[in-house]
């Protein structure tokens, strides 16, 4: 292969490339009420393999205490900077969409805790820092959510903040 076609080759791959990016990230750009259902399908496979082992034991008050926490955990996302809101909607939208999950090899909707621990975990250790920083963001929202209620400090001993 002559230089001049190589590079020819490596101009058009960068431009289709370049366009295709452009085009998925309009795409991609979340559509509200879409963003919230992608959050929600993720949350619920996520809460229960973050909250193991702090979650009550009986099967309906752990239920319970997970729909709290999703709920919690989306009021903290509402209470973010739109700039925040908007890239975890990008990554909410990415993990629920059809290639998110072909990529991953997860279906959130019958993901099982340990299945959806084993994945957290992979990606908390990934060499990809993209995968580190969506492990330490749905790690930081779903703990600080589910501590940030008092009736939940009893399961590390903290008995509230001093009263002076």
């Amino acid at each position: 292969m002559r230089r001049r076609t190589f590079f020819t080759i490596t101009a058009g791959g960068v431009i289709a490339l370049t366009i295709g990016a452009l085009g998925w990230r309009r795409l991609a750009r979340p559509v509200p009420a879409r963003a919230r259902a992608n959050a929600q399908l993720v949350l619920r496979a996520v809460i229960p393999a973050l909250l193991a082992g702090v979650l009550p034991s009986e099967t309906a008050a752990a239920e319970a205490a997970c729909g709290q926490a999703l709920q919690r955990t989306l009021q903290a996302i509402d209470g973010l900077p739109p700039a925040t809101r908007a890239e975890l909607d990008e990554l909410f939208s990415l993990l629920a969409s059809p290639v998110g999950r072909w990529l991953i090899a997860l279906d959130w909707a019958r993901a099982q805790p340990a299945h959806v621990a084993r994945l957290l975990q992979r990606w908390r250790h990934s060499p990809v820092r993209p995968f580190v920083a969506a492990y330490q963001a749905l790690h930081d929202l779903v703990l600080g959510s589910w501590y940030a209620d008092p009736t939940t400090w009893y399961g590390i001993g903290y008995p509230g903040p001093i009263r002076l």
